[in-house]
């Protein structure tokens, strides 16, 4: 073979281009019908990336709704919030993403083609995404039903619920002006578990009770007798219990309308040193290996070969300082993410308010709402690592004594929308 015969012409060259394209396409488009399959109403997500400091006016609602990265405010709360409303910096978000078809239906006009089935079906999920978007989401609160509760023991935990709810709601007609969601429905309750016989609607926040919580849904469920006689593996990876973004968008829209909505949770700064000593103070298969790591690589110097290859040992300090990085070598995780971008308390109206600090009698008090068997009690042991002290504000004290007060503040100006929703004392900084 001559070597002239080994170039390809021009004409080749872009025929094999566009066969190699045609394929790409076609694959493409495959795999978006085996995920719109698996997946009813899936819409692909657009995240516009950005990592602002403070917002403005017209992003409150953004911001209270997909929650902004960290915030730098005074030391004022006047000045705090002021700066929170006046700020020009933008928010990031979660948006419907519009896909253009324009050339897809030259592919195959065959009207039972997969094609044509994957335009009609896209097609029909952003119609009934419209019309749920554009659905009036009214910040006013139901009444709970208290018929099922008839000991006046409740009289002061029903109160203090109702001060909650009311703060809760003030909060959101005054600074959310929320009128219809921003970002992706099934994002915005892929946190919220579902029980379908009491009718009930749980955001899961992790370290404020979750795990005995998880454990209450599977014995409304009738998924096991006890509460205390669940494995923390069986809660966790068991996957027993369903979740609201797994329904499609009427079946999760009813739910929201018609369902007993709580969500629990916890003063920011407990829930954040509870997190650390739970994931990196012990042995983790995922944590150490994923984020600590990470962390040991990017934040200490001179860091061991040992420490690089297996992520144990990392300090609470350099916990902070990646939470604090708008430039994390690792994404964030649940179990220390902010409640307001978990379960998006202002625009779900959630009917029950619970708080950690006062997690057994609020539970116990939530189940005679919803009509829970009455032998059934929130249990009260704690899940994991029982010998350890239980993160409090003495042990959250001692943590918070190796930090200077400027990463002091900064974590609280992180947290500071869970500060404010819900009520939290501003921390000794």
């Amino acid at each position: 073979m001559q070597p002239s015969e080994l170039v390809m012409n021009p004409k080749q060259v872009f025929l094999s281009v566009l066969l190699f394209g045609v394929a790409g396409l076609l694959l493409f488009m495959y795999l978006q019908v085996c995920i719109e399959e698996q997946h009813p109403g899936w819409e692909p997500v657009n995240y516009l990336q950005s990592t602002p400091r403070i917002m403005t006016r017209e992003k409150i609602q953004e911001h209270i709704t997909n929650q902004n990265p960290k915030s730098h405010m005074l030391k004022d709360p006047k000045d705090k919030l002021a700066n929170l409303l006046n700020s020009k910096s933008p928010t990031r978000v979660f948006t419907e993403t519009n896909h253009s078809q324009g050339e897809a239906p030259a592919l195959s006009r065959n009207p039972g083609s997969p094609t044509i089935q994957l335009i009609e079906k896209q097609q029909g999920t952003k119609i009934l995404f419209r019309k749920f978007s554009e659905t009036n989401w009214s910040v006013d609160i139901q009444p709970l039903n208290k018929s099922l509760v008839t000991d006046s023991k409740w009289k002061r935990i029903d109160a203090t619920q109702e001060k909650r709810r009311s703060f809760l709601q003030e909060f959101c007609k005054k600074y959310g002006g929320v009128s219809r969601p921003q970002s992706h429905v099934f994002h915005m309750v892929s946190r919220i578990y579902v029980e379908d016989k009491h009718k009930i609607l749980y955001c899961e926040v992790p370290k404020a009770g979750c795990s005995n919580w998880k454990r209450i849904l599977m014995v409304l469920n009738g998924l096991a007798p006890s509460a205390y006689n669940i494995s923390h593996d069986a809660v966790h990876y068991g996957k027993h219990l369903k979740k609201l973004d797994s329904f499609d968008l009427k079946g999760i829209y009813s739910r929201l309308n018609t369902y007993t909505k709580a969500v629990f949770v916890r003063d920011p700064m407990e829930r954040l040193v509870s997190a650390f000593r739970d994931k990196f103070e012990h042995p983790n298969s995922y944590y150490h290996p994923v984020f600590g790591k990470a962390i040991i690589k990017k934040y200490r110097p001179n860091a061991c070969e040992e420490a690089l290859n297996n992520g144990s040992g990392v300090k609470f300090r350099e916990f902070i300082h990646y939470l604090l990085d708008s430039h994390r070598p690792v994404g964030m995780d649940i179990h220390w993410e902010k409640v307001s971008k978990l379960c998006y308390p202002c625009l779900i109206h959630y009917d029950f308010v619970g708080k950690f600090e006062t997690l057994e009698e609020d539970a116990n008090y939530f189940l005679q709402l919803i009509g829970a068997p009455k032998e059934l009690k929130f249990p009260n042991f704690k899940d994991r690592h029982s010998s350890d002290k239980r993160t409090n504000a003495q042990v959250v004290g001692q943590y918070l004594k190796d930090l200077t007060r400027t990463e002091r503040q900064l974590i609280y100006d992180f947290y500071y929308l869970d500060y404010l929703m819900f009520n939290y004392t501003t921390p000794f900084l």
